[in-house]
């Protein structure tokens, strides 16, 4: 993954209303669970990688949309320009802002259901976007706008020469192969990679085994993430890279791990730091997050990460 350091991240992508119910278990069907509570958070796959991005120290600029008559954008945007994101290309259109209802387990597990509202109504990149995809020093993606839009974003960043990251959460249907062809990294957890391949993904073998696949559909590297066992990467030249997760005494709340990591990988990346301590970075600042409430507001400072990695290292 060639960059170039010093310029900014671009996040084309999701934001969404978070409505968080936090339950012993989630209910069996035909039951009803009375929640132990109830909180409302900014988050959507864009929104959590954008705030991540920029609140690990990376200039980022997100290409998303909101809802023009929906009460909650205004939260939304205070609450990504809070953490550091340059909000100039965030549109307001028709309809309703993304919506999801988050049913939080004791443990952190989560079950999510996503009404995609103002994410996937029609796009149009105008020209301010597209310049700030063209000049940015890596552009990341993830699957809850419209794949087209993936698509022409990523297109868009490869005749630039920007190297392009997807997340593949947030839809289970198969990746084009055009997309596919324009990826720099795609990063699936292993369920993701699994839908992707049709292939299993129980052992780190049968991981790599399919990883490879998606490395002969055109993708230059594959990184996956393994939750609590961690990550792996597969490079370009067919080198395997492996990465511990960081211990943590409790886990409070899983939602939004995925994409820090994948943006604090991008951000280490841009840095010109080589892969292992890329995914060290990246471990680091997931391990911070899953310990904090919410998804957006649990992204963690570019402070908290490296007296995290200090704190190992000693």
């Amino acid at each position: 993954m060639a960059v170039v350091p010093g310029k900014h991240i671009a996040v084309a992508g999701s934001v969404n209303v978070d409505l968080v119910f936090s339950l012993h278990r989630v209910p069996h069907a035909g039951e009803t669970l009375a929640a132990r509570g109830f909180t409302t958070h900014p988050g959507g796959k864009g929104g959590n990688q954008a705030a991540a991005a920029a609140r690990l120290g990376c200039p980022t600029k997100l290409v998303a949309q909101v809802g023009r008559e929906d009460p909650q954008s205004k939260m939304l945007r205070e609450a990504l320009q809070g953490c550091g994101v340059d909000t100039g290309l965030l549109k307001e259109v028709d309809g309703p802002c993304g919506t999801a209802v988050i049913l939080l387990e004791e443990g952190g597990d989560n079950r999510i259901i996503l009404h995609g509202g103002a994410n996937m109504t029609a796009w149009q990149l105008d020209d301010a976007a597209r310049a700030a995809i063209s000049s940015a020093g890596a552009v990341l993606l993830q699957r809850e706008i419209p794949e087209r839009v993936n698509a022409e974003v990523a297109q868009l960043a490869q005749q630039a020469g920007v190297p392009v990251v997807l997340d593949a959460g947030g839809a289970s249907t198969p990746l084009s192969p055009s997309l596919l062809r324009c990826l720099a990294v795609l990063s699936p957890n292993e369920t993701e990679l699994q839908g992707l391949t049709g292939m299993p993904t129980e052992s780190e073998e049968e991981i790599v085994v399919a990883a490879q696949v998606l490395r002969g559909q055109g993708v230059d590297t594959v990184l996956v993430k393994l939750g609590a066992r961690g990550s792996l990467l597969l490079d370009s030249e067919g080198n395997v890279w492996r990465q511990e997760a960081c211990r943590v005494e409790s886990v409070v709340d899983t939602t939004g791990a995925g994409d820090c990591f994948t943006a604090a990988f991008a951000v280490a990346i841009l840095e010109g730091r080589p892969y292992r301590e890329a995914m060290r970075f990246a471990s680091a600042a997931a391990a911070l997050c899953i310990q904090a409430s919410g998804a957006m507001p649990s992204m963690p400072s570019r402070r908290q990460v490296d007296a995290a990695l200090s704190a190992a290292a000693s």
